[in-house]
C-alpha cells in the first residue's frame, strides 16, 4: 500500500487511481478516514470536485459523547442501502440546537450514485473491509491536530478534544484502519 503525500499525486492521478478500482456491488465507495483535525474534510471536498461525487459526512452521525456507537445506524441507513443499489436515507445529528450533537434532527436523502465519498473519523473501520473500493488515511501530528481543532471549535473545548483524541488513538490502534489504507496522507506541514 502506498504511503505518500497526496500532493505528490496530481488531481488527475488521484482521480484515476480511484476510478481504476473495481466497484463493490456496482458502486465505488471511497472512505477518507483518520483522526480529527487531520484534514479529511478538505481532501474529501477536493475528491468530490474531481469526481462529481457526493460526500457523506460522518459528523452527521458521530457526537462528542458517542465516539463509536453510531456505526450500526450509519451501516443500516447509508452503507447497506448504497451497496444494494438504493438511495441512502439517514437522520443527522442536530448540531444547531445541541452543540454536543447528542440528539437527532432532520433526515437527508442521498440518491444512489456510482461513486460516493465517506468522510470522517472511523469511516474505514474494520466493518468496511470488502465494502469500500478505496480507503484514504489522513493524519497530522497530534499537536497540529489539536491546534486546528481548538481554532475551529474554541479553546473552551480543550477537554473534549483531548478526551476525543485519546478515544481515537485507542480505537485506531485496535482497528488498524491506517495500515489497511490504500493511500496515506500526512498534512502536518500544511
Amino acid at each position: 500500500m502506498p504511503e505518500c503525500d497526496v500532493a505528490i499525486l496530481s488531481d488527475d492521478e488521484l482521480r484515476d487511481e480511484i476510478l481504476r478500482r473495481e466497484p463493490v456491488h456496482g458502486i465505488r465507495i471511497v472512505g477518507v478516514d483518520g483522526p480529527s483535525g487531520g484534514g479529511k474534510s478538505l481532501l474529501a471536498r477536493r475528491l468530490a470536485e474531481l469526481t462529481s461525487a457526493p460526500v457523506v459526512e460522518i459528523d452527521d452521525f458521530v457526537s462528542w459523547d458517542d465516539f463509536a456507537g453510531w456505526w450500526p445506524r450509519f451501516d443500516e441507513q447509508v452503507l447497506t442501502p448504497l451497496l444494494a443499489g438504493r438511495d441512502a436515507r439517514y437522520q443527522v445529528r442536530d448540531w444547531a440546537r445541541d452543540w454536543r450533537g447528542g440528539s437527532l434532527g432532520s433526515w437527508k436523502t442521498l440518491p444512489w450514485h456510482p461513486l460516493v465519498i465517506l468522510e470522517g473519523v472511523t469511516c474505514t473501520r474494520r466493518e468496511t473491509v470488502g465494502r469500500l473500493a478505496y480507503a484514504i488515511w489522513v493524519e497530522a501530528d497530534p499537536a497540529v491536530r489539536l491546534a486546528r481543532g481548538l481554532a475551529r471549535d474554541g479553546a473552551e473545548h480543550r477537554d473534549l478534544w483531548e478526551r476525543w483524541m485519546r478515544e481515537e488513538a485507542a480505537f485506531f490502534a485496535a482497528d488498524g484502519a491506517r495500515e489497511r489504507a490504500d493511500l496515506r496522507v500526512d498534512t502536518s506541514e500544511r
